[in-house]
């Protein structure tokens, strides 16, 4: 395996003759936007593949015209942006753009933010040269959120690209418009690259990719974002808001782990209400794609609340007879350093059933590995071109870590192995060089056995786990049939002399032979076809220099979660691993950090958006219940979280709240700082934190990509020996009916279920052949209690098992499951 390259190696060019520092190897575009210069471009995506849509981006390089979405720098090259020659060729694509585009600009849901508009006045054009008889398009709506105005479509293909190289759902594409075709004499008359665009620009319109006109996806909404025009709208967003009457406030997601960096957009719902409402969710789409619960997962606002001060001191009562707090990780860092303060000043216990299974194993890969915390992060990932993923249903648990492991693919030509024991069929179709391994529950230390024999450099193992590894392989002989070629003589007529003579002929024979093959136990352990396998997998190494391992939540609360962290450790100091680890839903890291955690629950429960015999809720629920408190939602918090990619950033108040806040039950109990984000500075240094006031936090990314939000964890790192790691036996194996804590794609909590636009129901998850032994309804039995659940298909799954939500708190799931994600039960029909 090949030294991990740490420096990008740079050159120096030249752009309208003044010079600057590039990436070598980085499209000229890409270089211009990081050192804040402008070239107009369209059609590109930073983070995918050209398409030479709009082609508008052209330039001289070295005094050649090129597009510089798709023209690499090197070494002393020297651009100029704009010539008399492209600078005409960028108003007549301009004009063709604008032939037949509908002139609604007053009413469309894009205006003040269209790009077509902006590159309209850019580049001045004030006059039409061209013309052409329009089409009739048809708007659609594409699933329950999306809104297709094919009139308004320019075709740039954005959406198809965002959807293809970043998303993986690849569930539109272009099809044929039917427009009418371009007279032959504009082809002499006007720019060729104008000309070009203007004829595929008439031949072309998006659709669903499978042709039934929905498009079947994950319902992420990235090609809203990516829509330069208002083609492609919000079905809730269309013809209720201008975009310049909405302000813009920074925030994060409050539902997964990955911290996507996202913008409320409110104003006042009405004339006479001026309460302010959150119209949408926008993002930084040059630099993080949003999933569905993260854009469309916005109002779960508490409101109409005011200060109950009778409830109030019943919640205050309460918390001083507490024996535990039980919480989950939809909390901000100063409010888990509230709770932790309260643990050490009153002795309450913090349960939290969703965070301690990955705390713990935190703590036992520090220990196995010197580290306090793992070294990757989502944009390092991206960055690798072998990806493998262990311990996560990806397309439900991370969608920040889907899409990275399908963009190394597209973009880096990368490979991917992906191990789960419910069978995914979306993972497979990210490319050509991906292998799904569909093992068995309790075969996850065999998956990270192979990846060591795999990738370890043999001279780094120590020699039980080589000999360990080497007693699963064997050789044995084959017999196949194989076709050969054989010269055959014989004695033929010539008709013409009459003379027999000899000739040669070529025929082709089976023939038996013996052949020794060398198979792998642990690949058709794991339920891979040894032979098959290994005989792609040079293809799939060739030229792979960076490798990640992202792992998933599975492993957190596994019977082996010691010996699985400890092969980890194995596989970054043998094999040259980085490692991401999924922390799971929303804040888990950030309370894992700050938060000593307890094992059980105990005594009188104080739960904060969580079920016990005094309840702070940030539901709405509290209404006519006097054991419950009214507490502010997420979005009408200000503070920070820590993200998968262990940044601590600031999240800021979108919406008012009348209520009280945790700090001021704190503030009843013991002396604490006045505001909650007057704790941000305190948050704890031994564990990665800095002394940084909220109001000092930058918000941000810069030209060229980079997260400038908050700050990295410090990660602190020690000498430690090699871990000795444990074999792992078969007889782990579940078998029976097994059934999967696991959300849908788009649900975590409480608050992406109270959503308006979030429609995943709570249920028993199954694929199509299992839903339908199943039935509508079952009752699943646990060793410990039972649930009866609806019957849900879901046609991405494959396999037996199947997958029971937990994103509504008054179900109690955790309970049911323990710390492990996977139970054997009894299934039956009701």
């Amino acid at each position: 395996m090949s030294e991990v390259q740490t420096v990008d190696n740079m050159v120096t060019i030249s752009i309208d003759g003044v010079e600057y520092k590039a990436k070598e190897g980085e499209y000229i575009l890409n270089a211009a936007r990081a050192n804040d210069v402008f070239i107009p471009a369209i059609c590109y995506l930073t983070r995918c593949s050209p398409t030479l849509a709009c082609r508008i981006c052209l330039v001289e390089a070295d005094g050649k015209q090129v597009y510089s979405c798709n023209a690499k720098v090197k070494e002393g090259m020297n651009i100029t942006v704009n010539t008399p020659n492209i600078l005409a060729e960028r108003r007549a694509m301009m004009e063709v753009y604008d032939v037949n585009h509908p002139l609604q600009c007053g009413v469309c849901d894009q205006s003040g933010e269209c790009e077509l508009q902006n590159y309209t006045l850019e580049l001045q054009v004030d006059s039409q040269s061209y013309s052409i008889p329009d089409t009739k398009r048809e708007s659609a709506n594409w699933s329950s959120v999306l809104h297709y105005d094919p009139g308004l479509c320019i075709v740039c293909e954005r959406c198809t690209t965002v959807c293809k190289d970043m998303i993986g759902d690849a569930a539109i594409k272009t099809v044929k418009r039917g427009g009418a075709s371009l007279d032959k004499s504009w082809k002499d008359n006007m720019p060729k690259d104008a000309y070009s665009m203007w004829n595929k620009l008439q031949k072309s319109v998006i659709a669903p990719s499978n042709g039934t006109g929905e498009t079947n996806c994950s319902d992420c909404g990235e090609c809203i974002a990516v829509c330069p025009v208002g083609a492609l709208v919000s079905r809730d967003f269309v013809y209720s808001s201008n975009a310049w009457d909405l302000k813009r406030i920074p925030a994060v997601s409050a539902h997964s782990s990955d911290g996507f960096a996202i913008y409320y957009e409110t104003k006042p719902r009405g004339i006479e209400d001026r309460r302010e409402k959150i119209f949408r969710v926008t993002n930084e789409w040059n630099f993080v794609s949003l999933d569905g619960a993260a854009r469309f997962g916005y109002d779960f606002e508490n409101e109409g609340v005011t200060k109950d001060k009778e409830a109030f001191k019943l919640a205050v009562e309460a918390l001083k007879k507490a024996e535990t707090v039980r919480f989950n990780s939809v909390i901000s860092n100063e409010e888990a350093l509230m709770l932790q303060t309260l643990k050490e000043k009153n002795g309450v216990k913090l349960y939290n059933p969703e965070v301690r299974p990955f705390q713990k194993f935190l703590k036992l890969y520090a220990d196995a590995s010197g580290k306090s915390l793992y070294d990757s992060t989502t944009n390092s990932a991206m960055k690798c071109d072998f990806v493998v993923s262990v311990g996560g249903a990806l397309r439900n648990d991370s969608p920040g870590l889907k899409y990275a492991f399908n963009n190394i693919q597209k973009m880096n030509k990368g490979a991917g192995l992906y191990f789960h024991p419910v069978g995914d069929k979306l993972i497979p179709s990210f490319g050509k060089t991906v292998t799904a391994f569909a093992h068995k529950v309790g075969l996850e230390e065999a998956s990270l056995y192979l990846l060591l024999d795999l990738f370890a450099d043999e001279s780094k193992l120590p020699d039980d786990v080589k000999e360990y590894i080497a007693s699963f392989k064997k050789s044995e002989t084959k017999t196949i049939i194989e076709k050969v070629t054989k010269e055959v003589k014989e004695i033929v007529l010539d008709e013409e002399t009459g003379e027999e003579k000899e000739v040669t002929k070529k025929v082709k024979e089976d023939v038996e032979k013996e052949i020794t093959v060398d198979s792998n136990g642990l690949i058709d352990l794991l339920g891979g076809d040894s032979e098959k396998f290994m005989a792609g997998f040079d293809k799939m190494m060739k030229k792979k220099e960076k490798f990640v391992l992202m792992v998933g939540e599975d492993y957190y609360g596994h019977p082996k979660a010691e010996n699985l962290a400890k092969l980890i450790v194995l596989l970054e100091e043998t094999a040259g691993f980085e490692v991401v680890m999924n922390p799971p839903k929303s804040n888990a890291l950030g309370v894992a950090l700050i938060c000593d955690l307890d094992d059980e629950a105990t005594g009188f429960t104080v739960g904060y958006n969580e079920i016990g015999d005094f309840r702070l809720s940030a539901i709405g629920d509290a209404k006519g219940d006097n054991n419950v408190l009214d507490m502010p939602a997420f979005n009408q918090q200000e503070g920070t979280v820590t993200t998968l990619s262990k940044r601590v950033v600031p999240t800021n108040v979108a919406i008012d709240y009348g209520g009280y806040v945790l700090n001021d039950l704190m503030g009843e109990l013991m002396p604490t700082p006045r505001n909650t984000i007057d704790w941000t500075a305190h948050l704890p240094t031994d564990k990665g934190f800095k002394a940084v006031e909220f109001d000092l936090l930058q918000n941000s990314f810069d030209n060229a990509g980079n997260d400038n939000r908050g700050y990295e964890l410090e990660v602190t790192a020690t000498d430690v020996e090699l871990p000795s790691v444990d074999k792992f036996d078969e007889a782990d194996v579940l078998e029976g009916d097994i059934v999967y804590r696991c959300n849908p794609p788009r649900q975590f909590s409480d608050f992406s279920d109270k959503a308006h636009q979030i429609f995943e129901p709570f249920g028993l998850y199954a694929s199509p052949e299992r839903a339908e032994k199943l039935g509508s309804k079952v009752e699943v039995v646990f060793e410990n209690g039972s649930i009866e659940v609806d019957v849900i298909v879901d046609d991405k799954m494959e396999g037996d098992i199947v997958a029971l939500s937990d994103f509504k708190s008054s179900k109690n799931i955790y309970e049911l499951f323990g710390e492990s994600r996977y139970q054997t039960v009894t299934i039956k029909e009701v």
